[in-house]
């Protein structure tokens, strides 16, 4: 059997690829730590980091080690080397960060939407962000979470009848075009609030597996994404999650959508289908009966959903998450509920409380960016 030697090319290439990850996860490094860090010799190193500085990918940060022995230079990314957006659209606003490939947040603009959000509002806040957050930067990739279905080929949103948020379709790849030169990746809050749940789980060697749950959102909004073998599914539309049409028990017992259940308790907003999330918390720290009346109704809607969950996923757990989703006494209705049912699952609280949608896209767009910078060295 005959062995093919890799060229000096790809060797090259292999050489540049390690050393710039290496400064992508650290502020800055001297080629010795560099050596030892990527298990690449001295000379080696000092060859990728001269090619690196000649691609203006990384730089020389005037800086110099001190103590005994030679003196060494620090190197760091180029500050200028490249830039991502992550962008959350949600009922509260529009959420534009720029950010570079060490993770670092350079800027960030809020900007909030008007009710009822048209596309075409939408379009316009998310342009005027956008365009304030980079100033007279370009992005290279972008990462957008909205809080509406997203379909996986186009990655538009669609509008669907139920709806909380957007009253139409939009496209933000086709906003964001003229501002970022690679791709720019949608996909719906839930989807990216799951994925930020499993990655902080894996990081933290949390005892819950991470690759075989459902994430369940619980707001003015309701959505559940599904994690299976450590993939989010989206389906064959990218509509998997959308549970607002789920048939569950109502609260005079009768199935229907799950969406109508908030209609029959007044808990939705006049001539929205948004929940009114206020209204809804108000009523359940009631100290009367009417709260734990609320509590029992809403969970055995909330249980119908993870009935189906477990019958077409069977998850290792749930995670519940959203502006209600932990309130009490809904939390505790919901898992005596949930003790009743032939094939019950365990609960468990979000690892990822401060913008969970956003956190996911954060992640994903600073791994595209990453992954930008190092084709560039090919």
């Amino acid at each position: 059997m005959t062995t093919t030697k890799p060229s000096l090319a790809l060797l090259r290439e292999m050489s540049d690829e390690a050393v710039l990850r290496a400064l992508m996860d650290r502020p800055r490094l001297t080629r010795a730590e560099l050596a030892v860090l990527t298990g690449l010799s001295k000379p080696t190193v000092g060859e990728a980091v001269r090619r690196l500085e000649a691609a203006a990918l990384v730089r020389d940060t005037g800086e110099r080690t001190t103590g005994r022995g030679g003196v060494g230079t620090y190197y760091a990314l180029a500050g200028d080397a490249g830039l991502a957006l992550a962008v959350s659209i949600a009922p509260p606003g529009v959420a534009v960060e720029v950010l570079t490939a060490a993770g670092g947040v350079t800027g960030r603009v809020v900007e909030p939407v008007r009710r009822p959000a048209t596309p075409e509002a939408v379009t316009a806040v998310l342009a005027r962000a956008a365009r304030a957050a980079l100033g007279d930067r370009r992005a290279r990739v972008a990462a957008v979470s909205a809080a509406d279905p997203v379909d996986k080929a186009t990655g538009e949103l669609v509008h669907l009848p139920d709806a909380p948020f957007l009253l139409g379709a939009m496209s933000p790849a086709a906003t964001l075009a003229p501002l970022v030169d690679g791709p720019v990746v949608v996909d719906n809050d839930v989807n990216w609030a799951a994925r930020a749940e499993q990655a902080a789980r894996a990081g933290a060697d949390h005892p819950d597996a991470a690759d075989d749950f459902v994430y369940l959102y619980l707001g003015e909004g309701v959505g559940c994404a599904v994690v299976t073998d450590g993939q989010v599914r989206r389906g064959y539309r990218g509509l998997a999650g959308e549970i607002a049409q789920v048939h569950v028990p109502g609260p005079d017992g009768q199935a229907m959508p799950l969406i109508e259940v908030f209609g029959l308790l007044g808990l939705r907003h006049a001539g929205s289908t948004a929940i009114d999330v206020g209204r809804l918390l108000a009523v359940l720290g009631a100290a009367a009966g009417d709260g734990a009346a609320l509590a029992r109704a809403l969970a055995d809607a909330v249980g119908g959903v993870l009935d189906a969950a477990v019958a077409f996923t069977d998850p290792a757990f749930a995670v519940i998450g959203g502006s209600w989703g932990s309130a009490a006494p809904f939390s505790a209705a919901l898992a005596a509920a949930l003790t009743a049912r032939p094939r019950g699952i365990r609960i468990a609280p979000p690892l990822v409380k401060d913008e969970p949608s956003l956190a996911g896209a954060r992640a994903a767009a600073v791994r595209s960016l990453r992954d930008d910078l190092v084709a560039r060295t090919r």
